[in-house]
């Protein structure tokens, strides 16, 4: 997440307008796509690469509450999309999973009243 405060450089899309009255400042690095080569290449790539995984993984039913873990677990493929060796990533990922512990089912769902809202505001 990006902490209140921070410098947002954009591409100069206007869907960035707004945040300002979020608490961020944002620079355009690149007004107009015509000025010649991508400034910000690896910075879409992975934008770009997300919003393909959220779409292809969670076919758009993507909640707030659970974003955090779902950008947990992008970043966990992306650096590790190169790897040469996948059963070392197996072993880590049991690992991380044995070394946190058992997560409760309201810990994943939230508290009843939240999906209660959410259901409502979907309808």
């Amino acid at each position: 997440m990006v902490e209140p405060g921070s410098l947002v450089r954009t591409d100069g899309w206007r869907g960035y307008n707004g945040l300002p009255e979020l608490g961020y400042d944002y620079e355009v690095v690149r007004k107009n796509p015509d000025l010649g080569d991508n400034l910000l290449p690896l910075a879409n790539r992975v934008a770009s690469l997300l919003k393909r995984w959220l779409l292809g993984t969670h076919q758009g039913a993507v909640e707030r509450s659970h974003l955090a873990y779902y950008l947990g677990e992008y970043t966990f493929r992306f650096n590790r999309r190169t790897s040469k060796s996948r059963g070392l990533l197996f072993y880590r990922l049991i690992s991380q999973a044995i070394d946190m512990g058992p997560v409760l089912e309201t810990d994943l769902k939230g508290p009843a009243e939240n999906r209660s809202e959410a259901k409502k505001s979907q309808e």
